[in-house]
């Protein structure tokens, strides 16, 4: 005997949606926990909303941490630019020791910077270190003064010779503002001013060689120039300023006509007149 089919109503298949339900809503929360679960992990998902970080409690202060050490920077510059005028100047004399928190006190700030501003200047030979005094200013004579010359000579002399013979008049036109600046500077009789504004015209002539590292030891070699011989107050005065401004002018034009005797001339004179 056959058993008839038993067909299940319609009605009695309904309670089975809420169970698919149930377990769309299962997946649903089971996809939501590994979606936080990765973030938590830092893993990257793709949830259309990232979670946002935490707020840090007390986050490091980043840009205060910053600010001390370009304010730091910024003084020692300024001290440094300071100690080196007052050495053209004469004001602190060869062979003396300064210490750092004196020269802080002159300067109102501490003794940090100027310690910093000093060691540079025993790197560049200008002073030497005293343990536990501070820096002794160093003694030069007019036989160190002839040596750096005849080192500046060497090195320059033939440079400019090569750039008298290629680089166009136009070129060294340019350049005309940074002598007469030096000219202007030179008539106030302040040494400190000639000296940037000397050092700023034979950088500019150096420059145009295209040789950083040529800038950069000719500079430290004039600077060491400009330092006052020992023995009381500067020697050069105001007239000795002017005259050493005059022969900017006289070679900027023997380097536009290309008069290369009167360059050479002229170049040597000028480094032994420091």
């Amino acid at each position: 005997m056959r058993t008839a089919a038993v067909r299940v109503p319609a009605q009695s298949r309904v309670p089975e949606r809420p169970r698919e339900g149930e377990r769309r809503r299962e997946r649903d929360v089971a996809a939501d926990a590994s979606t936080v679960g990765a973030a938590a992990r830092g893993e990257h998902t793709h949830s259309e909303v990232p979670l946002p970080c935490p707020p840090v409690e007390n986050p490091p202060p980043r840009a205060e941490a910053a600010r001390p050490v370009v304010q730091r920077a910024s003084v020692r510059g300024q001290i440094l630019a300071a100690l080196r005028t007052a050495l053209v100047e004469g004001e602190l004399a060869p062979g003396e020791v300064y210490s750092a928190p004196v020269l802080g006190e002159r300067f109102g700030v501490s003794a940090t910077p100027v310690r910093e501003a000093m060691q540079q200047l025993a790197l560049e030979g200008a002073v030497e270190v005293v343990p536990n005094r501070g820096f002794r200013v160093v003694r030069r004579g007019t036989r160190e003064l002839a040596e750096l010359a005849e080192i500046r000579a060497l090195i320059e002399i033939p440079v400019m010779l090569r750039l008298a013979r290629t680089v166009a008049a136009a070129r060294w036109a340019e350049l005309r503002p940074l002598a007469e600046a030096s000219v202007r500077a030179a008539s106030t009789g302040c040494r400190a001013t000639y000296a940037e504004c000397d050092r700023a015209f034979h950088r500019a002539v150096l420059a145009l060689a295209g040789n950083d590292q040529l800038v950069q030891i000719a500079e430290d070699l004039h600077r060491r120039a400009q330092w006052p011989l020992v023995g009381g107050p500067v020697s050069r005065g105001r007239a000795d300023l002017v005259a050493d401004a005059a022969e900017h002018t006289a070679l900027l034009e023997a380097l536009i006509v290309q008069d290369l005797p009167v360059v050479q001339s002229l170049v040597r004179e000028h480094f032994a007149g420091g």
